[in-house]
């Protein structure tokens, strides 16, 4: 089940949709919430925190405008207030970096490496490694100090018929930032031509990887 939800491609011929709730969603100290408000401008990052928050995450595989087979990481959540909330990503495998590499956000200003690993368990791992900024003719590496490193943990309990996700992003000097931990369900729609929904896909794409 866990190579099927990651198994989503433009030769797939399926999407992934998941729906659950997280039973957690944390933020570190107070004073990480500017810094947490600002990234909700563009789909990275947000403040708010809560706990039994209903979510979705939506998997659609594509051919971005560079010709790459790109696949969406949209993750939507439901806050209190009906105030919903959203984690953008689309990822590309990159040759030239030797690595998947995840754009964050809607109009894709940062990018990530991916590194993956899996655990003994079957479960699977996957880790930040660094952080780019692109937006015009400006591009450049962004220090530790500035960054947030995210862990994130999924796996399937065969028992229960669902998957389990937890989350944490942490600064090197600012420790916790942000954080949550939830189950989901998995539907696979089949993906005819064009399948990826509207408002899904970003408002910018960046060639620079």
């Amino acid at each position: 089940m866990m190579q099927k939800r990651f198994g989503v491609d433009v030769e797939s011929g399926y999407a992934c949709v998941g729906t659950g709730v997280f039973s957690e969603v944390r933020r570190g100290a107070w004073w990480t919430a500017p810094f947490l408000r600002f990234g909700a401008f563009r789909n990275i990052l947000f403040p708010d925190h809560g706990t039994n928050i209903p979510f979705t995450i939506e998997n659609y595989p594509y051919i971005d405008g560079f010709g790459r087979p790109t696949v969406t990481f949209i993750r939507t959540l439901k806050m209190p207030g009906a105030k919903k909330r959203r984690f953008d990503a689309t990822m590309v495998h990159s040759m030239k970096r030797g690595a998947i590499v995840d754009y964050l956000g809607t109009h894709q200003h940062l990018a990530t490496d991916l590194l993956l690993e899996v655990l003994p368990d079957g479960s699977l791992h996957l880790q930040t490694s660094g952080q780019r900024f692109y937006e015009g003719p400006v591009a450049f590496d962004f220090p530790a100090i500035g960054t947030g490193t995210a862990d994130v943990y999924e796996s399937y309990d065969e028992s229960r018929g669902v998957y389990t996700i937890q989350a944490q992003v942490r600064n090197p000097l600012f420790g916790f930032l942000f954080g949550y931990k939830g189950e989901f369900t998995c539907q696979f729609p089949a993906t005819v031509g064009e399948a990826t929904p509207v408002g899904l896909k970003p408002v910018r794409e960046e060639i620079r990887e």
